[in-house]
């Protein structure tokens, strides 16, 4: 079977209202360029009428392909097994909310093909928020910014368009959904672009997301920024951190023994306390102690394998459409 031009990978969750319109949307813009497609619709454990709208879509349009998991695992899970099952030479992503713009897949699919780029991010420069959402955004995406060195107005977007090879390369796991860009700058795919992209306001329902997912934001970018850096070398880390601990508490030991030394070998008198009664003998232990067990630490990950077979594996409950046969199994 010849490859695709396009898959649209489409999270959801509990967003009955819009499907409808946005498929009807996303077929228009296919037809009038003459693109060969696939929209794969993942269902991440909505609680109302989504799948049944879903399987009733696939029923109507040969292009859809419907998953649905048999819980809420959140949009990173719901992206990694779309990711899975895409085999268009362009793989886009874009939410559910009809808030992202259909008509930009020309713009994103062309960056990718005529221009080379492996990845491309959208940036809703004018957005339709309130401003207790667009200011921890602004401080969140320059945070990133400057952590990671990719230079991207908004890493959250949900509106992306990748290479196949990225997606089939990069694992999105956790709330990782945030930091594509920067696993996918890790795996060695440098040129990311940024195309300035439409936002429009939501026209169904409400936001699924609150002012928390700025603190797991930074959690998660502390936590991305660690493994991007040091997943196949942990000792690199923990070892350092460990020599520098142990070499300073190795410093204040030696430092209390030669003041005792010093006393009694030069002085001819006892020091005025023993070494056991000074602040810095405690600290020089506890140096030594978090030392060795930091060390130990970076050899015990060495030894362990982050590359569990089934860390990315979720129970998809059911598939309609084209879904029901997937030609793409995990390796």
């Amino acid at each position: 079977m010849s490859k695709l031009d396009i898959s649209v990978v489409i999270p959801l969750y509990n967003e009955e209202e819009s499907l409808p319109e946005l498929v009807e949307w996303i077929k228009k813009v296919m037809d009038t360029h003459g693109y060969t497609y696939e929209i794969i619709m993942v269902n991440d454990g909505s609680t109302d009428r989504s799948w049944e709208i879903i399987n009733q879509l696939a029923k109507e349009n040969q292009h859809i392909k419907g998953l649905s998991f048999l819980r809420n695992y959140g949009k990173s899970a719901a992206l990694n097994v779309g990711f899975r099952e895409a085999t268009g030479t362009v793989v886009i992503t874009m939410d559910a909310d009809l808030q992202d713009s259909p008509d930009e897949i020309p713009g994103l699919f062309k960056m990718i093909v005529e221009e080379g780029y492996d990845l491309v991010s959208g940036w809703k420069k004018k957005r339709y928020d309130p401003i207790t959402k667009t200011i921890p955004s602004k401080l969140f995406n320059y945070t990133t910014r400057v952590m990671s060195g990719i230079k991207l107005h908004d890493f959250n977007c949900g509106l992306k368009a990748y290479k196949n090879k990225v997606v089939k390369t990069v694992e999105v796991n956790g709330e990782m959904h945030r930091y594509i860009p920067v696993i996918a700058k890790w795996e060695g795919f440098r040129k990311i672009g940024e195309k300035t992209v439409q936002h429009r306001a939501r026209k169904y329902g409400m936001t699924k997301f609150g002012l928390e997912r700025f603190i797991y934001g930074f959690l998660d970018l502390l936590s991305i920024s660690f493994v991007t850096r040091f997943r196949k070398k942990p000792m690199h880390f923990f070892g350092t951190l460990g020599s520098l601990s142990f070499l300073a508490g190795f410093i204040m030991a030696l430092y209390l023994i030669g003041e005792k030394l010093y006393y009694i070998h030069v002085l001819n008198q006892l020091p005025r306390r023993d070494i056991v009664e000074q602040p810095l003998f405690f600290l020089a232990l506890v140096a030594l102690i978090v030392g060795a067990q930091l060390f130990l630490a970076g050899f015990m990950a060495e030894m362990t394998s982050l590359n569990h077979p089934n860390r990315n594996d979720y129970h998809i409950e059911d598939r309609c459409g084209r879904a029901q046969t997937p030609e793409l199994e995990r390796t």
